[in-house]
């Protein structure tokens, strides 16, 4: 009788394990374990066994039957999971998929390290709203009504007095206003200008920096620029200064640096000049101070601003701003 409780419990688990679906093990568990199922039959009989056989008859059959009732169980929990992954659920039983570490964007990465170049340089960060009024981001910074130099804003109008602003400057005359001198700060933000092509977006990422002091010279502004230029690129980068136009500084002029690519040499990255843009400068303009209050005879100071897509794509040699945008992760991973 032993023998043959192995074989019928051996011959049931084939067929548990084959079994297709979960109406083919309700069958199987009829079969075996029902009321009139093989193994209740052999229990239901071992009274007719001699006495002393009884006791290991009756141990074998009652594990033959939870063997039976725990497979049947775990098929049919096999069966319930399944349907479970295949209406889109969740195979908690498999290994889960490995989390990849996540990484600070290239443009965040080359602000933080703007940023901490110039607090090391004695500046603090300031932050204002990226919604603008007409008078903080034009008149205030000496752009009149109806000035030509509004037209190289490419502004963005909410309304007639509103706009999305076009460079951080208005935290210029919002710092100055609240604060007296001397001043020292650092001004990184997103801003927004209606142009998109392989070196502009509408909305991109400027650091714009003012400092206000007595007997503050054009000299101090080469010093803390040619600082600056050394530790983002490296100390062989030669800087120059370009006189140019903007409405809040004068004198102004651009800051180009030797070409990061050709060493000056002259390459299509710098239009074969050996040269670089990078920033714009200058003393900022007496208006200014008349507008904040400021002792225009007693204290003077320099700007500066500069775009960060544009030093985050000399500094890793890449020749299309919108890379850095499109979250493609094949080009994000590379920092």
């Amino acid at each position: 009788m032993n023998k043959s409780i192995e074989q019928i419990m051996q011959e049931a688990l084939k067929e548990i394990k084959a079994a297709t679906d979960r109406k083919t093990l309700e069958a199987i568990s009829i079969r075996y374990l029902g009321r009139k199922g093989i193994i209740t039959h052999f229990l239901r009989n071992i009274s007719s066994l001699p006495k002393e056989q009884r006791p290991a008859a009756g141990k074998k059959a009652n594990q033959a039957k939870q063997t039976l009732e725990k497979a049947i169980a775990q098929a049919v929990e096999n069966f319930k999971r399944q349907d479970r992954i295949e209406d889109g659920g969740i195979d908690v039983s498999l290994p889960g998929r490995p989390s990849l570490p996540g990484s600070l964007h290239p443009i965040t990465q080359v602000t933080n390290e703007i940023c901490d170049i110039f607090k090391h340089l004695g500046f603090d960060v300031a932050e204002g709203p990226e919604v603008e009024t007409d008078y903080y981001n034009f008149e205030a910074l000496n752009f009149p009504k109806d000035h030509p130099a509004r037209d190289m804003q490419d502004t963005f109008f909410v309304s007639d007095t509103i706009v999305l602003r076009t460079h951080t400057s208005p935290l210029q005359i919002r710092t100055m206003e609240k604060y007296a001198p001397p001043l020292r700060i650092i001004m990184p933000g997103k801003v927004f200008r209606c142009d998109s092509d392989l070196t502009h977006t509408p909305m991109f990422n400027q650091v714009e920096g003012l400092l206000v002091d007595e007997n503050v010279s054009f000299g101090d502004l080469k010093g803390i620029l040619t600082v600056f230029v050394h530790q983002m690129f490296d100390p062989q980068t030669s800087l120059r200064f370009r006189p140019s136009f903007f409405p809040f500084t004068e004198p102004s002029a651009e800051v180009d640096i030797l070409c990061v690519i050709c060493r000056g040499k002259g390459c299509r990255v710098c239009s074969q000049t050996g040269w670089l843009e990078i920033l714009g400068s200058g003393m900022v303009h007496p208006a200014l101070y008349e507008n904040v209050g400021y002792e225009a005879g007693r204290y003077t100071g320099f700007a500066f601003g500069m775009g960060v897509e544009r030093i985050a794509m000399l500094k890793f040699g890449i020749d299309d701003i919108r890379k850095f945008f499109e979250n493609d992760m094949r080009f994000l991973w590379q920092f």
